[in-house]
């Protein structure tokens, strides 16, 4: 099975994608009426809302990197923690500049 690997790439590459699945699964639960553009203009109108989003959205690699290190599949986390850290310093800067 694919989430069977142990791979510093793959690991980089499911922490980069998960957060956008987390994104939209939030989008879909808490602005399932509104188109995503729709969803982008009220989130800055309302800036609590990106944390929020933020938050969420890594909280798929934290779910990710769980499964992986309690796996003992370390080279996989390893990537996935790596891409967490980026996208939250990003998430920092966004929010903050």
């Amino acid at each position: 099975m694919i989430f069977k690997k142990d791979n510093f790439i793959f690991g980089l590459a499911l922490g980069f994608i998960a957060p956008m699945i987390g994104f939209l699964v939030y989008k879909l639960v808490k602005f399932k009426g509104l188109t995503l553009s729709e969803m982008l203009q009220w989130m800055k109108l309302n800036p609590n809302l990106i944390s929020v989003s933020i938050s969420v959205s890594l909280m798929a690699n934290a779910i990710l990197f769980t499964i992986y290190i309690n796996g003992h599949r370390d080279k996989t986390a390893k990537g996935i923690f790596i891409i967490t850290i980026l996208y939250a310093i990003a998430a920092m800067i966004f929010k903050f500049w």
